[in-house]
């Protein structure tokens, strides 16, 4: 039976959904699935809205009911790239999809996929099998599934884009003729039956008990038939029970549960689905009362706790798990909360020296988030009141809000209906969550717990994401310091560097690089890498770097600059190791000095193109052995030539060789050379991080002797020391860049 939708004025529905449900039913009997959807893509081209649904209820899906086009679900997906999604079953839902498969702990195949007219996207469907059908798809069900997309897309795009949302209508029960004939001959043969016996269609709704099965019961067939059973019997208002009946229509698998009913009879209810519906044999259970521990009652009938919202809070809690910032939380409560409750607009707001505070936003313009940005907290407005009292408000018109706030002290956000959830963390209230509606909306008594309990969690996942960014910002400030802001400017050389922090964890690390004048003529250059991703690691990067940079200054050479500071990270003991590669480069002369510890090998780009790896020995990494020593190794620089030196972060990738990545680095090079320092550094990093995901950081120095004059210390005299900032603005070296190559974060300036 399909769940046909119409609009909520319970006008009939003539715009093309009962058609479009006619046809996917057929799709779905060609490729013996039970159960798929569609989903209509909204006019802006970010939500995804359910149309039509066969083979389950409307409350199973109520979740999904408008997703975001960013959203980690199959059809979302499948619309996003373009292309067909198989899920095998649980595991590879656990594995790809684990906010859905929290939601959905039932054994099921699953396909989705994009549904395109000629001109553009328009929606996506999803089609549900049993575990008995094969783990993969057959190339006739792929191509029957391709061609019905096509077709569904055509059906999709004649309904209106313009009017109220869609709804489900629950087609009501309507009972058979009474007994006669063979319904009569069947009625019979199953009354001789010791057990009892019912049916219930795909909505849950009894459609027939067998006189033993009423009897077990201990309710009229009357009052039944018709009825959802944990509706009507209080000792099955239960989410376990429930939770049954779902994995039984979802996964079209026989399942069983026993429960008590009161007071002491244990019953067995043993479900078989099939096609639209399930039968159930009911029988009691040879179980002692101590046994089973009986449900514990409703504490309201009126207002049952139904499993569908408890999946709907544990979507949004496995989403909320993946937060790290600030932002993160804003974006993931954004993009599930608004599609699953139909909201235009939403804002979380925290109390900051006794006013509010608007931490993020979507929807809301920002002359609207300005009305909430800095409102004291004593002004009796709904948000402030919410994150007081710790209280929910919902107001489901404009008038509503007028009849409880008359002095207008709301802020007016040109929204029609609002709900204002405190965010409570420990047992105190941090902040409030608005959700804001652009036409009335009703609240019912499910949907008011739902939201209420959501904001609990937005709460625990604000106050952990707000920790971790004032952690994230204190490292930052102290990475700041540690790197250089800027390069030397030298005559006959050029340089260029980038620091790219990992993207695991709090997002620092110990790479480290430096240029440092030593005289007019000659300079050192350092790039190191200290063990570890933390706070410590670029606490000792810092220690390490002034070191270098001390014991260069005194006049010493490689070799030996590199063995007092092992000797150093030896007597300090932190317990972490480090690896270097020092420089000193004659300008005049073009020769360059090398020492290397523990360090991946430099390359070399010659003028002509041609690059090599310059295979020079080293030492020990600093910090093992106090008393290693470090050979030091001449290279001649011609005029033009690129030294590159840089960390292991550059060419290390989880399951990629060592040697392969080092010598697709240098084809780089040699492709890119041409270009100017500044863009070939960009080149580099972009073609080292193909993704945004990084294990390790990044440090990268590129050196290139020039053919400009540099002073000769012997015949001319040696003008004054320039500071490492100096020149007129354009002509400085530009700055590490971000990520992403727009303005470095603080830790990388």
């Amino acid at each position: 039976m399909a769940a046909r939708f119409s609009p909520p004025d319970g006008r009939p529905d003539g715009d093309g959904r009962d058609a479009l449900a006619v046809d996917l039913l057929g799709v779905l009997e060609e490729v013996g699935a039970h159960t798929g959807g569609i989903y209509r893509l909204e006019p802006g081209g970010q939500v995804l809205e359910l149309a039509v649904i066969e083979g389950l209820p409307r409350e199973f899906v109520r979740p999904w009911e408008r997703i975001s086009l960013t959203a980690p679900i199959p059809v979302a997906v499948a619309l996003r790239e373009g292309r067909l999604v198989w899920v095998e079953g649980e595991e590879e839902m656990v594995r790809c999809y684990p906010g859905l498969a929290l939601a959905l702990p039932y054994q099921f195949r699953m396909a989705a996929l994009p549904l395109a007219t000629d001109t553009a996207p328009c929606g996506g469907m999803f089609v549900l099998w049993p575990c008995s059908h094969p783990s993969r798809l057959s190339s006739g069900e792929r191509d029957r599934l391709a061609a019905a997309a096509t077709d569904l897309a055509r059906g999709l795009e004649k309904i209106p884009r313009t009017g109220p949302p869609l709804r489900a209508g629950l087609e009501p029960y309507v009972p058979g003729p009474p007994g006669g004939g063979r319904a009569e001959a069947l009625e019979t043969m199953v009354a001789r039956l010791p057990e009892g016996i019912c049916a219930m269609d795909d909505h849950g709704r009894l459609t027939f008990i067998s006189p033993r099965g009423a009897a077990l019961i201990g309710e009229s067939p009357r009052r039944l038939v018709g009825a959802r059973p944990w509706r009507v019997l209080p000792w099955l208002n239960d989410p376990v029970y429930e939770d049954r009946y779902r994995a039984a229509m979802v996964s079209r698998q026989p399942t069983s549960f026993v429960a008590l009913r009161p007071p002491d009879l244990w019953l067995s209810f043993d479900l078989y689905p099939l096609g639209s519906g399930i039968t159930v044999r009911i029988t009691p259970a040879p179980v002692e009362p101590g046994d089973v521990p009986a449900p514990a009652p409703s504490v309201d009938p009126a207002i049952p706790t139904r499993v569908g919202a408890i999946y709907h809070v544990l979507h949004l809690a496995s989403a909320l798990t993946q937060a790290a910032g600030v932002q993160d939380v804003v974006d993931l409560v954004a993009d599930q909360m608004m599609p699953a409750f139909g909201g235009q607009a939403l804002a979380l707001l925290t109390a900051e020296d006794g006013r509010l505070g608007v931490v993020g936003h979507r929807g809301y313009p920002p002359e609207i988030t300005a009305q909430y940005d800095r409102l004291p907290l004593r002004s009796p407005t709904p948000s402030t009141r919410t994150m007081v009292t710790g209280v929910p408000s919902f107001f489901e018109s404009p008038e509503e809000m007028d009849q409880i706030y008359p002095m207008a002290v709301a802020p007016d956000d040109g929204m029609a209906a609002w709900a204002f959830l405190p965010l409570i963390a420990s047992d105190r209230p941090v902040g409030t969550c608005v959700l804001a509606f652009s036409q009335p909306h009703h609240f019912t008594v499910e949907e008011r717990a739902v939201l209420t309990s959501l904001g609990g969690l937005i709460a625990q996942a604000l106050e952990r994401a707000r920790l971790y960014d004032a952690k994230l910002e204190l490292a930052h400030g102290l990475q700041e310091s540690l790197l250089p802001h800027a390069l030397p400017r030298l005559p006959g050389l050029t340089a260029a560097a980038r620091y790219l922090p990992g993207t695991e964890g709090m997002e620092i690390g110990g790479d480290f690089y430096d240029v440092i004048r030593l005289t007019d003529d000659t300079v050192a250059a350092v790039v190191g890498d200290v063990q570890g991703h933390n706070v410590t690691a670029a606490a000792l990067m810092g220690q390490l770097r002034t070191a270098v940079r001390a014991y260069a200054t005194t006049g010493a050479g490689p070799a030996e600059v590199l063995a007092r500071t092992n000797h150093l990270l030896a007597d300090l003991d932190p317990g972490l190791f480090a690896t270097c590669v020092y420089v000193q480069l004659d300008l005049r002369r073009r020769v360059a000095h090398l020492a290397r510890a523990g360090h991946p090998q430099p390359l070399l780009r010659h003028p002509d193109g041609d690059v090599r790896v310059l295979d020079i020995p080293g030492g020990l990494l600093l910090g093992v052995d106090p008393g290693a020593e470090y050979p030091c190794t001449e290279v001649l620089l011609e005029a033009g030539s690129i030294l590159a030196l840089y960390t292991d972060g550059l060419i290390e990738t989880p399951g990629t060789d060592l040697d392969d990545a080092l010598a697709d680095l240098g084809a780089e090079l040699a492709r890119t050379g041409e270009q100017n320092l500044e863009d070939l550094a960009d080149a580099l990093i972009r073609h080292a991080r193909p993704t945004g995901h990084r294990s390790d950081d990044i440090a990268l120095l590129l050196l290139c002797p020039t053919a400009d004059p540099v002073p000769d210390p012997e015949s001319d005299p040696a003008p004054a020391p320039a500071p490492e900032e100096s020149g007129p603005p354009a002509a400085r070296p530009r700055a590490p860049r971000g990520r992403d190559g727009g303005p470095p974060p603080p830790s990388v300036q």
